[in-house]
């Protein structure tokens, strides 16, 4: 089979582009109400098990005194945030980081509004495609009152497919083969997840450089991927006559596949020979499934009566099929009642897939 040649980015489309920013961006929410399922399916995709999401007579007894979402919920709720790009037509877009600013939780039955605008279009020269275009869009999350949950930032890189796939930075990477041995070793990281829930986490005993219990995730696989599309929704999947309209409104998003059929290029985080096409060996995970389990790390620390006011998070290599991630924090700082994180993830090559940091605010003792 012939590889499709790709659009390359070109300084009129660039300038296109720049004349969008500060506009109001296009949107279509998989989630518009935080339902009890709506909760419960994003929790169960990003493989979170916390009662405060899932159990109502427990979270009752919380704080909260309601069910609440995991704080990356609000990738449900806003496509914009998630990687929903506009511009560059034929340019592959690839999610690269987000930062939340959170007021309060998302909780059960509250109705979500949310305003994107289109922040930033920066172009940038990247060792994996070359030429790339880092754009940043900003998203203001309200409640049916109008009141502020939280301001969220997420920006993706637009690369140039054919670029990215001569470049080869990922070919020697090969799919990892686990032995029973490592096996055990992810089965007995699940079983020792601590999950500090209903025991309250006070400022005054945490220390500063003491390390979080890690959160491990993976291997990863195609099923997990579609088991995040259920809770989250994804950008462009569609079906049937729904897709062909889709593919009629935005003629770059039907790349053909193997059997000439349309289909959108969100399939390369299932798809490995159309990832291959990409510039990447092998279907990888989403971005803002990553962002999310770097929230669970969080939360899983902070308990309960906490809560994460500020997530930052920049995704740095690809996470492909096989491979497995951990989930790594460090106390950073105490400020002003404020518990500063550093945040990290390797996976089994030992490689740091991603960095960031977090704000936490815990209660007081007495």
């Amino acid at each position: 089979m012939s590889v499709r040649r790709f659009a390359k980015i070109s300084d009129d489309a660039l300038a296109d582009l720049r004349l969008r920013i500060g506009d109001i961006a296009e949107d279509d929410p998989y989630i518009r109400v935080a339902s009890r399922d709506a909760i419960r399916h994003f929790a169960e995709g990003i493989g979170d098990p916390n009662s405060l999401w899932l159990d109502e007579a427990y979270a009752r007894g919380t704080r909260w005194r309601t069910l609440v979402a995991p704080p990356t919920f609000l990738f449900a709720a806003s496509r914009v945030l998630s990687g929903y790009v506009g511009g560059l037509p034929g340019i592959h877009a690839m999610f690269a980081g987000a930062h939340f600013r959170c007021q309060r939780p998302v909780q059960v039955d509250d109705e979500l509004r949310s305003e994107a605008r289109l922040k930033d279009a920066v172009e940038k020269h990247t060792q994996f495609s070359g030429r790339s275009v880092q754009q940043t869009y900003s998203v203001r999350f309200t409640d049916e009152h109008g009141d502020l949950i939280a301001d969220c930032d997420s920006w993706c890189f637009r690369t140039e497919r054919d670029t990215a796939r001569r470049r080869g930075k990922y070919r020697p990477v090969k799919p990892h083969v686990y032995s029973d041995a490592e096996l055990e070793r992810i089965w007995q990281d699940y079983e020792t997840e601590e999950v500090r829930g209903a025991t309250p986490r006070y400022r005054e005993d945490v220390t500063v450089g003491e390390d979080l219990t890690p959160v491990v995730k993976g291997p990863w696989t195609p099923t997990a991927s579609i088991a995040f599309l259920l809770g989250w929704g994804g950008l462009y999947v569609r079906a049937h006559r729904l897709a062909f309209e889709q593919y009629r409104r935005h003629p770059a998003l039907a790349v053909a596949n193997e059997q000439n059929v349309p289909e959108p290029p969100e399939r390369v985080h299932w798809d490995s020979s159309f990832a291959r096409q990409v510039g990447v060996p092998a279907a990888y995970d989403y971005g803002p499934e990553r962002v999310a389990w770097m929230g669970h790390l969080l939360t899983n620390w902070i308990g309960d009566d906490g809560f994460l006011r500020e997530l930052y998070v920049e995704i740095r290599r690809h996470n492909m099929v096989g491979d497995t991630t951990w989930c790594r924090g460090r106390v950073a700082a105490r400020e002003e009642g404020l518990i500063r994180l550093d945040l990290w993830a390797e996976n089994q090559r030992g490689e740091t897939t991603v960095t960031g940091w977090a704000v936490a605010e815990l209660p007081r003792r007495g």
